[in-house]
């Protein structure tokens, strides 16, 4: 039972929600989701265009895999042809095309799992809710996924999220907050090394005394790098939503290098 939480969402927050089993994590992601109600108090403010990935997905229902997204898309306002295209594009990314056809009561549970993150992603929510979303994913739908979430809060939506890995986006996560007892508190910083991994460094110049684009997906501290460049360090799982938000900023950033990158010296015991 949760009791006196007082949370806002911003638009391009990435929210790390904590908290030992059965404290309420789930309950608070299903309010958030408006899949529940609470009880007592009230959420305010408009309902964002909203996606939800439960902690188990139903797959035993009547569709195949590209069936049941289309499906989905439609019930969110996707035209078919527009819903069939998004679904195919999401079952090739998270490696699973090969399953589009095959009824949901089939797929192995990997696979299910990789229906479900689809089905969420596929109108662009405002809101992205993923509780245990990454459980059952192979590491290269894992890596996919961490690269969708980094996309959707480049986009300007709000993803909060559980994961057991406190590696997960622990590089990009602007709020970490844990359930204690009835309510919430801010979750301490994640440990020395917690975020290392492989990091991608960009180098990149803007027009002259144009200040770098703010909310940049992955949150990376800029660095000179000589001749007016920056230099960028940031995740690998955050590097193409980075490169991409820089492309579309107005004006528009030029990429000059771009390599390969150990952790952070700040993540260095």
């Amino acid at each position: 039972m949760l009791r006196g939480v007082d949370l806002a969402l911003p638009a391009r927050a990435l929210v790390r929600v904590e908290g030992a089993n059965g404290t309420g994590k789930s309950t608070l992601l299903r309010l958030l989701a408006g899949i529940d109600a609470p009880t007592e108090g009230r959420i305010t403010g408009r309902r964002p265009r909203t996606a939800y990935v439960p902690e188990r997905f139903p797959a035993a229902l009547p569709f195949t895999a590209v069936g049941y997204l289309v499906h989905l898309g439609r019930i969110q306002g996707l035209r078919r042809t527009e819903a069939a295209g998004r679904a195919g594009e999401w079952l090739t990314r998270f490696g699973a095309a090969e399953h589009a056809r095959t009824p949901l009561a089939e797929l192995s549970k990997g696979t299910s799992q990789k229906v479900a993150v689809a089905q969420a992603l596929l109108a662009e929510p405002e809101l992205l809710v993923l509780d245990e979303a990454w459980t059952g994913l192979d590491t290269s739908a894992r890596d996919e996924l961490d690269r969708a979430v980094a996309e959707r809060v480049a986009a300007g939506s709000a993803v909060v999220f559980v994961d057991h890995d406190p590696r997960r986006l622990a590089g990009a996560v602007d709020t970490a907050l844990r359930v204690e007892g009835t309510g919430l508190v801010v979750a301490p910083p994640a440990p020395v090394g917690a975020t290392d991994g492989p990091r991608v460094r960009i180098e990149v110049t803007g027009p002259p005394g144009t200040p770098l684009p703010a909310g940049l997906p992955g949150a990376p501290v800029p660095t000179a790098a000589g001749d007016g460049a920056l230099r960028l360090t940031v995740a690998a799982a955050h590097s193409d939503a980075l490169l991409g938000a820089l492309l579309a900023a107005r004006p528009p950033w030029h990429i000059r290098h771009l390599s390969a990158s150990g952790p952070r010296p700040d993540e260095v015991a």
